[in-house]
């Protein structure tokens, strides 16, 4: 079948950094002004738009591109022609806004999400590097400063006329060189994808990404009134906060720690710096100045960032009041999961409001002082109010579903640990369980709030991969477990699920042989290591499989893995190490995600319209006529999968007019 490789340079008032591609191509100003492309093994070519006085609607933007490139558009609409592009998306929903055509995703393929398959980096220029294409950090330097020249708006000076835009005429040189620029990326693109062609993203990846670019077109409403009530009242409350501190403490710039600790010392209050959790245990001191706890309470109130996410749902939002491309298909590429863009649904705040319905009822109706009145901590509430900002049409209602325990569950069946999946497959009390395993006492005196328990749930959480004293502290924020009982509690959990801890030893130790003798080396469930071409693969239940770039086993003080990856903290390429633990977290988040992708594909086909989800949680947008809709949507996500018939599903299901955790 032909390909169609395009690369395309756009020009927006909007920053789509801040506001994703979809309110970025909805920006009135908006334009496509170069569309590189290669059909085939045709020479590449670069369509400068610049040229051509384009119509204003998109119809007739599309008889001119016609007039053109008939060949190049012929191209584009032709079912039997595969459209790519790193970072498909881009591409796709410039073209079909800018144009007013469809694009359809199924005829479309991403070089990005092939990259991200074998764990490349997720940028052009980062895998090109990688692959040691000739991309180096000069052209992506040179590509950026370009990019900042003719597509972004330019800050008017007397220099430059005032002008608020760079043209071509401004700098003939330089538009040339952005031609060229145009002109390799399309290049590199079809390098990067011939150099992996040996490893296609398999159909049914592509099938689940053509969903995803479904998911993302359609969008979820926000409640922008809503939202925007708060971030207004929010600049008042902070006004309001500022000027109380500095009546308080007499000073210029409370906010400042050069300024306030030195006050807070003078007052009786010295402390080595102004972090949230420094200050929340100076306010758990007795005896504290009036004044200083005041001011503590000030700091913390003023450091919460409640409206953030409002004010990125607001420079995101689309004209027709819905907010898309929140989720990034395969962001978190190791294991496949998807992440979250924009606002970053993934990380939203729990809701612990008493009474969230009501606290969200006054700050829809802009009654703050009845707000403050009664739910103390005005950024806390704000904080907790952001899911509800998501809401259903009139008419409609968001039926929610989530997969109880789905790590739980998947580590359980995929390392045969049959106490655990007997309480899946019964009442599902994991915590007590654990805790009746661990301390030998009977899960009937094991209740909610007691300190067994919270014992069971913090070892679940922080232990199942392979953690150990350092896992226990950052679970237990609240230091609730004494530091000289967390070695006896790794010890008792560990003693309680052995079948886990082999695991944590086979899954190293096949991946080790793997490595060395460059063969297959097969576990339980379908689970497969395997070595090609530098690359180590895990072969999922689902018959994924993930990736591990150039691993090797080296000497870093121990045997180890050792494989190029993005490091999560410093998001730079480099070598990391893995181990028994942490590969057997990438298997079991990778099978959780494909478990959620099953689920997802059956509910789309039952019908139902996915507007988001968010971890292991689907969101539908249900017409409230439909009185079947939670049962079915219930019954799909617990459902037995092909690939994993024994594996105990089950899904928590509710309906809300609004996005909130029930």
């Amino acid at each position: 079948m032909k390909t169609l490789a395009i690369d395309i340079e756009t020009y927006s008032g909007k920053d789509i950094r801040e506001s994703g591609v979809y309110a970025y191509a909805d920006s009135p100003d908006f334009e496509i002004l170069l569309i590189g492309y290669q059909l085939a093994d045709g020479p590449v070519r670069v369509l400068d738009l610049t040229e051509w006085i384009l119509a204003d609607d998109g119809p007739s933007r599309w008889e001119e591109l016609i007039e053109l490139d008939p060949d190049f558009t012929a191209a584009l609409l032709s079912r039997g022609v595969i459209k790519t592009a790193y970072n498909a998306n881009f591409e796709r929903t410039c073209l079909a806004k800018y144009f007013g055509v469809p694009m359809p995703p199924e005829e479309w393929r991403c070089t990005m999400v092939l990259a991200a398959t074998l764990g490349l980096p997720g940028n052009l220029a980062g895998v090109g590097a990688a692959l040691d294409l000739g991309e180096d950090e000069t052209k992506a330097s040179i590509g950026k400063r370009l990019i900042d020249y003719f597509c972004k708006p330019c800050k008017p000076t007397k220099t430059n006329g005032g002008r608020t835009r760079n043209y071509p005429s401004h700098d003939p040189d330089k538009w040339k060189l952005f031609i060229e620029y145009n002109r390799q990326d399309v290049v590199a693109e079809t390098a990067i994808r011939e150099k992996l062609s040996s490893y296609p993203v398999p159909q049914t990846e592509q099938e689940l990404w053509s969903m995803d670019q479904h998911i993302n077109d359609r969008g979820i409403l926000l409640d922008m009134d809503f939202a925007d009530k708060i971030i207004c009242y929010d600049g008042e409350y902070q006004t309001r906060l500022k000027a109380e501190a500095r009546e308080i403490t007499g000073l210029a710039n409370p906010n400042s720690p050069a300024q306030l600790r030195p006050w807070l010392a003078d007052h009786g209050c010295e402390i080595p710096n102004l972090r949230k959790e420094t200050v929340a245990t100076a306010l758990s001191a007795e005896n504290l100045n009036p004044e200083v706890r005041r001011m503590l309470e000030i700091r913390q109130l003023s450091a919460k960032t409640s409206v953030k996410k409002y004010q990125a749902m607001e420079q995101a939002v689309c004209g027709d009041g819905r907010l898309r491309g929140i989720l990034q298909f395969y962001g978190a590429n190791r294991t496949g999961r998807w992440a979250g863009r924009i606002v970053q649904v993934h990380n939203l705040p729990q809701n612990k409001l008493p009474d969230i319905d009501l606290a969200r009822d006054f700050a829809a109706a802009g009654d703050f002082d009845t707000l403050e009145m009664l739910f103390p901590g005005i950024p806390f509430v704000f904080s907790q109010l952001i899911r509800t900002a998501f809401v259903a049409p009139s008419g409609c209602q968001f039926i929610v579903s989530d997969f109880s325990a789905i790590e739980a569950r998947v580590i359980a069946w995929l390392a045969g640990e049959e106490w655990r999946l007997e309480v899946f497959r019964t009442h599902g009390k994991i915590y007590e369980a654990s805790a009746s395993q661990m301390f030998h006492v009977p899960i009937d005196q094991i209740k909610k709030g007691s300190k067994l328990r919270q014992q069971g749930k913090i070892a679940e959480l922080a232990l199942g991969y392979q953690g150990h004293v350092g896992a226990i502290k950052s679970m237990d924020k609240d230091g609730s477990i004494p530091e000289e009982e967390i070695p006896m509690l790794v010890e008792n959990w560990r003693r309680a699920n052995p079948h886990i801890v082999k695991f944590w030893k086979n899954a190293e130790a096949a991946a080790k042989t793997s490595i060395r003798e460059r063969r297959r080396v097969r576990l339980k469930h379908g689970l497969e290591y395997s070595y090609r071409d530098g690359i180590l693969f895990m072969q999922l239940p689902s018959g994924r499989k993930i990736a591990y770039y150039n691993a090797r086993i080296e000497d870093t003080g121990k045997e180890s893995i050792t494989y190029s990856g993005v490091d999560q903290k410093s998001k730079k390429w480099g070598r990391l190490e893995t181990y028994g633990g942490k590969l057997v977290e990438n298997i079991v988040q990778a099978t959780a995600r494909d478990c959620l992708a099953v689920a997802m594909l059956r509910v789309t086909e039952a019908g139902y319209r996915i507007v988001m989800h968010v971890h292991d949680e689907i969101i539908c947008e249900v017409p409230l006529s439909d009185q079947t809709a939670e049962r079915r949507i219930t019954e799909i996500m617990g459902q037995s999968i092909p690939w994993a018939p024994d594996l105990p599903l089950k899904g928590d299901t509710y309906c809300t007019p609004y996005y909130k955790k029930d």
